[in-house]
């Protein structure tokens, strides 16, 4: 019958729906091993040079008080056949700068990479400025790229006779794509016989899940946590010569990160950050400020008319004792973080004494997490 069937339907939806919200679901959030994990020996490498840089409108370094700069100026007029040995140089339109960059991993011979430009000497602005040729060097002292450009700077700085106003860093620019790559870094990926994943933070447990992960994905035992930020993969035999292939595979495999507690401190600022495995002991809070107020009110006092007395100052103080906060809040055992912030938000307290009661209660061991004061 219509009816009956109907009805049978609607049943089967409805357990469906009940046997999914039933389903146990994950305890934490998940994220792919490549943004949890770096491949061993695929990195960046760090380039620096020296250089000029040219066309500023009279806020480039003074050449009298930079010897370098007049140095390099000279030295590449001569290249270019001018010859200026013992004459006097007032220009202020050049500026001596480092050049710093980082060399892509896998970067080809032709292709371009951004640049900063710090100016080196007493160069007040480098707005409108051109980087000349400057070779960038490795570690090993071999030139990698070469830079040159015009610079884009975010910050300005303007003044006049009275008032000036300076706002960001305008000796600072960047030139994008202001590199170009003229040797490469050989690293044979597709030969290795082996991978090494580089975990970004350091785990037993992530290095297991991560190795679980790989194995039950390719059904096979390939991948073996070393330690607590290595994860050792053998390349399987189907893989052979395409190891490209195979992390392609591999890095988009979902794995829940597991962390040590920890609370993170910057008193500078009275920044706080805590992770959600925080737990505390049961443990009684108190806080108050004591503020003791100290006035002086002297008072003049003078003789008797006709009197051989002198006018003299009587010192009159006054002093006021006041304590504020005067809150006592119990924090239970074994909470979680919400309960945690709610708990010490209960005294009425700011970030600035927030820190010392963290720092009270992990001294009196109650808190189970690591303190870490930046």
């Amino acid at each position: 019958m219509p009816g009956i069937r109907s009805a049978r339907l609607i049943w089967v939806a409805c357990a469906a729906l009940m046997a999914l919200a039933l389903a146990p679901q994950p305890s934490g959030a998940t994220s792919r091993i490549k943004d949890l994990a770096n491949i061993e020996g695929v990195r960046q490498n760090q380039l620096i040079g020296y250089g000029l840089v040219v066309g500023l409108n009279g806020t480039g370094d003074t050449l009298n008080n930079i010897p370098f700069t007049k140095q390099s100026l000279q030295a590449m007029l001569e290249r270019m056949g001018v010859n200026i040995r013992g004459a006097t140089i007032r220009t202020g339109n050049v500026a001596a700068v480092m050049v710093t960059g980082n060399l892509p991993a896998f970067g080809t011979q032709g292709t371009r990479m951004d640049v900063t430009v710090s100016a080196l000497g007493d160069a007040k602005n480098l707005t409108g400025g051109t980087l000349l040729v400057t070779p960038l060097l490795g570690a090993d002292g071999n030139v990698y790229a070469v830079a040159q450009g015009s610079l884009a700077i975010s910050g300005f700085a303007a003044e006049g006779a009275a008032a000036s106003v300076t706002r960001g860093v305008p000796t600072v620019g960047r030139i994008a794509n202001g590199a170009i790559i003229e040797r490469e870094i050989e690293f044979a990926l597709n030969r290795l016989p082996n991978v090494r994943l580089a975990l970004r933070n350091a785990d037993f447990t992530t290095a297991k899940r991560i190795a679980a992960a790989v194995n039950d994905f390719l059904g096979v035992k390939t991948a073996e946590p070393i330690d607590p930020s290595t994860v050792q993969l053998s390349i399987p035999a189907e893989f052979k010569g395409n190891v490209v292939a195979f992390l392609t595979e591999i890095e988009q495999l979902q794995v829940e990160p597991d962390l040590v507690a920890k609370i993170v401190i910057d008193e500078r600022s009275g920044i706080i950050v805590m992770g959600r495995d925080v737990r505390v002991a049961t443990v009684a809070v108190a806080q108050g400020n004591l503020t003791v107020t100290i006035s002086e009110s002297p008072q003049v006092s003078q003789p008797n008319p006709l009197s051989r007395g002198r006018t003299v100052v009587t010192p009159r103080s006054g002093v006021s004792v006041s304590e504020d906060g005067k809150k006592f809040a119990v924090v239970k055992d074994g909470v979680s973080l919400q309960q945690l912030v709610d708990g010490l938000n209960g005294l009425g307290i700011g970030p600035r004494d927030l820190i010392s009661i963290l720092q009270a209660i992990k001294a009196a061991g109650a808190i189970q997490a690591d303190i870490e004061v930046m």
